[in-house]
């Protein structure tokens, strides 16, 4: 099965977390219901579905985390305040830098994203309308400041939490910053 195939899968596995209500099962904002999600977009579809990596991965110039200190790094994250929107933005730097998965980490750690936003303060990113050059980068840097991150995305948070269109039309977008774009 080829890249697009398994996004064109797991996008229609995203939708279906959500209407199905099986997005309301999850755990928000710790490890496990981190990967309850990544178990959901991809199984079946990549053997290590919902599982902690055992190999280094690097994404251009960028090492993510070591792996062998994954399970010491990750319940530390996990508990990561997460009170006002400065500190949720620093947990999901930080468990992006983390990196737990080998493949799928921005598409899952987005909807994990969202979910402590709207759990917290009752907001999600209206992510069709966060521009992915300008996301892209302000992710690369936010390992060393995340002021251009929290900036952008608080630009774009909504109370339309369960707005269909918000949801379904930020998952799409979702997977297009991976480089996905459904024919």
């Amino acid at each position: 099965m080829n890249t697009n195939e398994i996004d064109k899968l797991s996008l229609a596995k995203a939708h279906a977390l959500f209407e199905t209500g099986d997005i309301d099962r999850i755990e928000v904002g710790t490890v496990k219901g981190l990967c309850d999600i990544h178990r959901y977009l991809f199984e079946g579809l990549y053997s290590f579905a919902g599982k902690i990596r055992t190999l280094n991965i690097a994404k251009g110039n960028f090492r993510f985390a070591n792996c062998m200190y994954l399970d010491v790094m990750l319940p530390v994250i996990e508990k990561m305040p997460e009170t006002t929107f400065e500190e949720i933005v620093a947990k999901y730097v930080e468990m992006n830098i983390a990196h737990p998965f080998m493949e799928g980490n921005g598409r899952t750690m987005r909807i994990w994203l969202d979910m402590i936003l709207k759990k917290r303060l009752g907001m999600v990113i209206d992510w069709q309308n966060v521009d992915k050059v300008l996301y892209l980068q302000a992710m690369e840097r936010s390992p060393i400041n995340d002021l251009e991150l929290r900036t952008l995305l608080h630009q774009r948070l909504t109370n339309r939490v369960d707005d269909r269109e918000v949801i379904f039309k930020g998952i799409t977008q979702s997977y297009y910053y991976e480089g996905y774009e459904p024919q």
